[in-house]
């Protein structure tokens, strides 16, 4: 398939860089590059599974005021908490 791609200089740099090291044409540069970047994003998608949070029930410290979040983290971490 014939198509026009805007490259970013950048980009471009890379590709030539690595057309010169192992003696390809441009066109098979950019090829091999998409192929083994697709290979990683497609396998990638693949294997991924959704983070799933169990929560469970801590309860309620006595003695702790919960209701001012700053009096509380004093409580627990001292003055100096961040």
């Amino acid at each position: 398939m014939r198509t026009t791609l805007t490259l970013d200089d950048d980009v471009a740099a890379r590709l030539t860089e690595l057309q010169q090291r192992k003696g390809l044409t441009f066109k098979d540069a950019v090829n091999e590059v998409l192929r083994r970047g697709l290979e990683v994003e497609l396998s990638q998608t693949a294997v991924i599974k959704p983070f799933k949070v169990i929560a469970r029930p801590m309860g309620i410290k006595p003695g702790l005021n919960y209701a001012n979040i700053g009096e509380l983290l004093e409580q627990l971490e001292g003055e100096t908490h961040q």
